[in-house]
């Protein structure tokens, strides 16, 4: 593979089972910046069912993995970005855990900016996740982020 450049972008996707994690980009010498945005699961309280416990999210796989690897390759295009890493969980998430990873490469600070914000917003209008919602008493289920 050659080494990752705007002109031979490295892409990397994937769905995980749990949270998911950052992982460093390839080094790329024509790049002077990478961002990185990692979604958590952050604690909150239901009005009746009391503190949240964890999500559980669900994907509909085949149609997720071809959109994640569509919206990477035209964030790289699109932002002119030498790589870009999109992962999204499956299954539980706890509370700190991350449920969405975006990483990107880019020879200036506002593209690769420009792009994690890009990249968030389009993978949560976009991407074919539901998520369950446990609370200590109950549940509730909700339709994307």
């Amino acid at each position: 593979m050659p080494e990752p450049s705007i002109t031979h972008p490295w892409i990397k996707t994937a769905l995980t089972h749990g949270p998911v994690k950052l992982q460093a980009l390839p080094y790329t010498p024509d790049c002077g910046a990478q961002t990185f945005f990692l979604g958590r699961t952050r604690a909150e309280t239901h009005p009746d069912h009391g503190p949240l416990i964890r999500l559980d999210y669900e994907v509909y796989e085949p149609m997720a993995k071809q959109l994640l690897r569509t919206l990477a390759q035209t964030l790289a295009a699109e932002f002119q970005l030498a790589a870009v890493r999109l992962v999204h969980a499956v299954g539980p998430v706890p509370l700190g855990g991350a449920s969405v990873a975006i990483e990107i490469a880019a020879p200036h600070r506002g593209a690769a900016f420009d792009a994690c914000r890009a990249g968030i917003d389009r993978v949560k209008e976009q991407l074919p996740v539901w998520k369950n919602e446990v609370w200590k008493n109950g549940q509730t289920f909700a339709p994307g982020w």
